[in-house]
């Protein structure tokens, strides 16, 4: 069994905002598997698929970004997935819009998503799926990560979308997070 959670903040005035692009490819993948986010469990929208006869579940919590971990935690512990079997998508101000890098571990890098996720979790050692949503010129962080993208940068974001719907699919069919990165973790 995999857990993939997908960070971002709930309620329609987030739609479609920088610091929701986990739950935009979560919500991408899950229409390509025909399924949707039906059900709430320990604090997040949950949804599953089976791929080659494994169960993969969905995870969008609920607890808004900065407190992410109170949500994944508890359903990794209610589904007993061990932390080598979850990786978290997440915005990236570091990364030009709609580029992937996938980590095996890392520090916080500080975004408060992934802070509330190690601090919850007692460890750095989860995968990460890294989405670029670049870094703001003229206006703060907290402003930047809550604007949504212009006409340009959705086309940008789309394509990292894609890539990162075929990043998922190429380490839930192979379970080799290391190859999968070595595929898609361009220079």
């Amino acid at each position: 069994m995999k857990l993939i959670v997908g960070l971002g903040n709930v309620g329609k005035e987030y739609d479609g905002t920088r610091h929701n692009v986990g739950f935009i490819v979560l919500d991408e993948l899950a229409k390509r598997e025909k399924i949707s986010f039906n059900k709430i469990k320990n604090e997040a929208s949950v949804t599953s698929f089976v791929s080659n006869s494994e169960k993969i579940i969905l995870a969008k919590p609920l607890t808004y970004m900065n407190e992410s971990g109170r949500s994944v935690r508890p359903l990794m512990d209610f589904y007993k997935i061990p932390v080598e079997d979850v990786v978290v998508i997440h915005d990236d101000l570091d990364l030009p819009v709609g580029h992937l890098r996938l980590r095996q571990t890392g520090s916080a890098g500080g975004h408060n998503g992934i802070k509330s996720l190690i601090s919850h979790l007692g460890t750095q050692k989860f995968k990460r799926m890294r989405i670029g949503i670049d870094h703001p010129q003229r206006m703060s962080v907290v402003d930047w990560v809550l604007s949504r993208f212009t006409k340009e940068q959705q086309l940008q974001l789309e394509n990292g979308v894609d890539q990162a719907l075929d990043a998922l699919d190429n380490w839930i069919n192979t379970d080799d997070f290391m190859g999968t990165m070595n595929k898609y973790n361009h220079k």
